[in-house]
């Protein structure tokens, strides 16, 4: 994680953007320029930024399409523009398109930096009120644990008893099966509900910021800690910490995390004096950590401690029974949501359901439900709709000759898959009214490669 906030600034004049540099380096914030439009387009979709400096008149891309664009991708990014005193009426037009403020020139530095740190300030509440949204409507909303199978009996059973004590819990099961799901309801129905569900991927975070994200710092603990910061144990303090992929922890990692919790206490990096900390540790995995052990890449003493009662979530081939009741459920949310209408499925469709191996467990099923929610016209979804079963023929009809020739095969294979491919691709991108993170969420892929396919395919 960042310790100090980043700002990218868009101006085609450099004087411009070395001054604005030079001010806001100067107060701690990390910069980067842009020349036009579409390097800053560029540069926000390879990184990411706290908030945006742009001019509004710029050669090329003008700034209200730079706006335009970067709210595009990102609804919640703050962008500030400037602009000259007789060209206030275009800086209020910008704030009718989503520009949080707007600062005149010549500009001073002390207007600038009022204005940057109301808009990060707002942006820290906007960003912690979404936290505390997710985390009330996960306290109600187990709808991945839905199920009658006995596999799912055992998991609910595991979970009330648990819920109430201090153990800690192990969460094993592949990708997809909900092991955050279970983590939070352990919580949400725990004595300590109303404090903080703290959850970190541990194999998100580079080796390097794991302790600083774990312990937190004083400030001028290291270059760039301007300022004192809590880490994951501190915000954990008094609820429960949830160590999601807790396989992915480098071994020095393993020893440090192992002593925080056995001692209840941990110190700030940069700080003489420990901190006492009450919390309960969930952790989950989707590796045999037992055969981790064993290879000696996973501490055998961390294990025990983590592995005091163990939680099994069965892939959703082990539940196949399951797999109606899961659709109906997703069904009415996801056409709710779209505002689709009533949506169900045939006795086929609901027979490829129960008959795909789904690699990808209850999110991937969620993802195929979603797809078929927004490409069918129809209230009845049938196998053709489903994302696996037969490719729906596009407009005007998708006419190919067979030739017997293996090479040849294959190049019309590859033109069909991709002629489909941008179809299905352009259908969700107008459903989505072109919201490209929400799209890519539908087509189960990174909103990276999503965008490298608009690219590919000439959809932007």
């Amino acid at each position: 994680m960042t310790a100090a906030p980043r700002i990218l600034i868009v101006d085609d004049e450099e004087h411009i953007r070395k001054i604005l540099a030079i001010m806001l380096t100067k107060k701690g914030f990390e910069t980067r320029a842009a020349a036009n439009g579409r390097e800053a387009l560029d540069l926000a979709r390879a990184m990411t930024f706290d908030a945006v400096i742009t001019d509004i008149h710029m050669s090329g891309m003008s700034g209200l399409e730079l706006l335009a664009r970067l709210k595009e991708d990102d609804p919640d990014l703050i962008v500030i523009v400037i602009t000259a005193f007789s060209s206030v009426d275009t800086a209020l037009t910008a704030m009718k398109e989503g520009a949080y403020d707007y600062i005149s020139k010549p500009f001073k530095e002390e207007a600038i930096l009022l204005v940057l740190e109301k808009a990060l300030e707002r942006r820290r509440i906007l960003d912690e009120n979404r936290r505390l949204k997710d985390q009330i409507q996960a306290r109600f909303d187990f709808s991945n644990f839905i199920g009658q199978s006995a596999a799912m009996r055992r998991v609910f059973e595991i979970i009330a008893k648990v819920a109430e004590t201090k153990s800690t819990v192990l969460i094993q099961g592949a990708s997809g099966t909900g092991k955050e799901l279970a983590a939070r309801s352990i919580h949400f129905n725990s004595p300590r509900r109303d404090r903080s569900f703290v959850a970190i991927n541990c194999g998100a975070v580079p080796a390097n910021l794991l302790e600083s994200e774990f312990y937190g710092y004083v400030k001028g603990a290291f270059s760039g800690a301007d300022r004192p910061k809590k880490g994951l144990f501190e915000e954990a303090d008094g609820g429960t910490l949830f160590l999601d992929e807790v396989g992915e922890l480098p071994p020095d990692m393993q020893v440090k995390i192992l002593r925080a919790i056995q001692e209840e206490e941990i110190r700030r990096l940069g700080e003489a004096e420990t901190r006492r900390v009450d919390l309960r540790v969930l952790a989950a995995t989707n590796r045999d950590l037992a055969a981790e052990v064993q290879a000696g890449r996973f501490r055998q003493d961390l294990y025990y401690r983590l592995n005091v009662i163990s939680l099994y979530l069965p892939p959703l081939t082990e539940r196949l029974d399951d797999v109606p009741f899961l659709a109906g459920h997703f069904l009415d949310r996801l056409a709710a949501r779209h505002e689709r209408g009533p949506k169900r499925l045939s006795p086929q469709a609901v027979q490829a359901l129960t008959r795909y191996h789904w690699p990808g467990n209850v999110r991937e099923l969620q993802n195929v439900l979603e797809q078929a929610v927004i490409m069918s016209e129809e209230e009845v979804i049938t196998p053709r709709d489903l994302p696996f079963g037969p490719p729906p023929e596009p407009a005007g009809g998708l006419t190919v000759s067979i030739p017997e020739d293996q090479t040849a095969l294959k190049v019309v294979v590859q033109q069909v898959v991709e002629r489909t491919e941008r179809i299905v691709i352009e259908r969700v991108l107008r459903q989505t009214g072109f919201n490209r993170t929400r799209a890519a969420e539908i087509l189960g892929i990174s909103r990276r490669a999503l965008i490298t396919k608009i690219q590919n395919y000439r959809l932007d």
